[in-house]
C-alpha cells in the first residue's frame, strides 16, 4: 500500500533538489522530509535519489515514479479545491419571504433540515401576507400562493393550492343537522370586507349563515374553527396538520391559486440560493397531496 504522506516529500526534494530546499518548500524540518524519503525508499524497495555533487538527483526508479506523483496530487488538489469551493459557496445570508401561515406550519421543519444540512447558509425570514418585491431586492425568495405572476422574476410553478371551507367536526356535528337550507343558524368566521371572500359565502351552500367578527388573520381563523366558533376558508393542508377540522359538506375547493417559488434572474448563478430553492421544492412537493386537498 502505497504511503500517501511520504508523496509530498518526494515531490518536494525532487523540485528542490536537496533535503534543505524540501524542506523549506514545505515548511518542514531537516529530518522530517529525510525520514519520509527513507521510509518511501524502503516500501518501494529501491532508491530514489542519488547523492551528486549539486545535490539530489532522481535515480531511474525515482523519475518513473515522478509522473506517477504528479498525477497523484494533482487529483488530491483537484479535490481539496472542489471541496474548498463548495464550503465558500455553500455560505452566507439568503432572504426568503412567505406568508406566516406556509411559514409556521410547513416551512419551519424545512428550514430546520436544511439549517442542519448547510451550516453555513443563513436564512432571513420575512413573514407577510402582502407581496415581497423580488425585482426591486426586497427579498430573495419568495413563496407565494396565487394565480399568476407578473414579476420580471424566475419562477418554479409547484401544483395548484385548494382552499376549501373548514369548521371542527364538532361544530359540524351539533350544528348542520339543525340549520336552515341556506345555511341559516350557522356561523362564518368573517374576515372583514374582503371581496373575494363575500363572493366566496355568497357563492357557497350557506349564503345566509351569519358572518361573525372581523379577522384578518388567517391563523386566528384556523384556531378560532378549531375550537368551534364556526366555519371559515382555509388552505386544504390545514387538514393534514389538525384532524379534528373537517371540510364542509357540500362545499367545494378553490384551486384558481398555485404555489410558487421565486427568485431574482441574477441569483440563479449563486450556489446557495440554488442548492435552497432545490431543496426547498423538493421537500414541499413531498407535501403536495397536502396542498391540493387529497
Amino acid at each position: 500500500m502505497m504511503d500517501w504522506k511520504s508523496l509530498p516529500a518526494f515531490l518536494a526534494v525532487a523540485r528542490a533538489g536537496s533535503l534543505r530546499g524540501a524542506a523549506e518548500q514545505s515548511q518542514g524540518t531537516h529530518a522530517t522530509i529525510r525520514r519520509q524519503i527513507e521510509a518511501l525508499e524502503a516500501r518501494l524497495g529501491t532508491q530514489l535519489f542519488r547523492r551528486g555533487t549539486v545535490g539530489l538527483r532522481l535515480t531511474e526508479s525515482g523519475r518513473a515514479l515522478l509522473p506517477q506523483a504528479l498525477e497523484a496530487e494533482a487529483a488530491l488538489l483537484k479535490g481539496f479545491n472542489a471541496v474548498q469551493g463548495l464550503d465558500r459557496e455553500a455560505a452566507g445570508r439568503i432572504r426568503v419571504a412567505a406568508d406566516p401561515m406556509t411559514a409556521h406550519y410547513l416551512l419551519a421543519p424545512v428550514l430546520a433540515e436544511f439549517a442542519l444540512l448547510y451550516p453555513e447558509i443563513e436564512i432571513d425570514l420575512n413573514l407577510s401576507y402582502g407581496i415581497t418585491s423580488i425585482a426591486r431586492l426586497e427579498t430573495d425568495v419568495s413563496i407565494r400562493h396565487t394565480r399568476k405572476v407578473e414579476d420580471d422574476v424566475v419562477g418554479r410553478k409547484l401544483f395548484p393550492l385548494a382552499i376549501g371551507t373548514y369548521a371542527a367536526a364538532d361544530y359540524l356535528d351539533r350544528m348542520l343537522p339543525v340549520a336552515g337550507p341556506q345555511g341559516q343558524g350557522l356561523t362564518w368566521i368573517g374576515y372583514g370586507e374582503v371581496p373575494e371572500l363575500l363572493e366566496h359565502i355568497r357563492n357557497s351552500p350557506f349564503p345566509k349563515a351569519r358572518i361573525r367578527h372581523n379577522i384578518p388573520d388567517p391563523a386566528m381563523h384556523l384556531q378560532m374553527a378549531r375550537a368551534g366558533a364556526g366555519m371559515t376558508v382555509l388552505a386544504a393542508w390545514v387538514q393534514a396538520r389538525f384532524p379534528e377540522l373537517q371540510r364542509v359538506p357540500g362545499t367545494a375547493f378553490d384551486t384558481s391559486r398555485s404555489t410558487w417559488v421565486l427568485l431574482h434572474g441574477d441569483l440563479q448563478r449563486v450556489r446557495r440560493v440554488r442548492l435552497f430553492v432545490d431543496f426547498l421544492c423538493a421537500a414541499l412537493g413531498e407535501k403536495r397531496a397536502e396542498f391540493i386537498g387529497r
